[in-house]
């Protein structure tokens, strides 16, 4: 299993590679595996692990894709979870996937090594929500987007947070984006470091960006409450959109070769 296999290199590593490693190992001192998912299993994604958002509407950024739950859209094979955007007639189909409800945290460290889609139109994102809205709506109760790309603008991978008082609304969003080589030809790891007082993102165990907590009022930090891990694939969009989509590209695809969530 592969599962076995990488929690044993994780624990002969020590962060450099080594004799009987199948990977390196990014995860900071002091942070244990809580829960994990390494696609082992072919056919659905877990169902005890994972849930899905569906239909269409825009999602509020007028994106064009209808997410399903069908293994059109999403499916594991050979160790890889494979979220899929596809044109079915002239209507874009996606999938969303989430943790709502099965799984969330408040703070930790979380890894999800993953090979984005190419293509303009795309807009994959791998990010977290607020498990209940307990200060109120977006973006009241915060949003974390560990990576963002935009097909584009290939190769420059974007992360974010947003709360009450910093949001793209109010272009005040606390953001950062960096061009990060064949980011659609090859897997990397994205990871963020979620803390009381800071937020760090990083990319192949490198820092890409961090946020400190300036003022411990909720519209500006509301990240002290439990959020799920989300994987989606976007089509087109008041982002995505913004040059077109290309309607010769389907079907597109991110593939995860996991996502591990720790914690101190």
């Amino acid at each position: 299993m592969k599962r076995a296999a990488v929690l044993l290199g994780i624990a002969l590593c020590a962060g450099v590679m080594c004799m009987g490693c199948t990977e390196k190992n990014y995860v900071p001192e002091g942070y244990n595996l809580v829960w994990s998912d390494e696609f082992d299993a072919d056919g659905a994604p877990d169902p005890e692990k994972w849930d899905y958002s569906l239909g269409g509407g825009g999602w509020g950024n007028a994106e064009l894709q209808t997410y399903t739950n069908k293994r059109d859209n999403s499916f594991v094979k050979n160790g890889i979870l494979s979220v899929v955007a596809k044109l079915d007639g002239s209507k874009w189909t996606s999938a969303r996937l989430k943790t709502q409800y099965k799984a969330s945290w408040t703070y930790g460290y979380f890894e999800i090594k993953a090979r984005l889609p190419e293509g303009v139109g795309t807009w994959p994102a791998i990010w977290m929500m607020p498990e209940f809205e307990n200060y109120g709506g977006w973006p009241r109760s915060g949003e974390i987007d560990i990576m963002e790309h935009v097909g584009y603008d290939q190769d420059v991978i974007h992360t974010s947070l947003h709360s009450s008082a910093f949001n793209h609304k109010k272009g005040t969003q606390k953001t950062h984006y960096e061009k990060v080589a064949d980011v659609s030809k090859k897997f990397h790891v994205y990871a963020v470091e979620w803390t009381e007082s800071s937020i760090e993102w990083f990319v192949d165990g490198k820092s890409f960006y961090r946020v400190e907590r300036e003022n411990d009022v909720i519209e500006e930090w509301p990240f002290n409450k439990n959020f799920y891990m989300i994987l989606n694939i976007a089509i087109g969009g008041s982002w995505g959109g913004q040059q077109g989509v290309d309607k010769n590209m389907s079907p597109v695809t991110m593939d995860v070769d996991y996502v591990r969530v720790y914690q101190k």
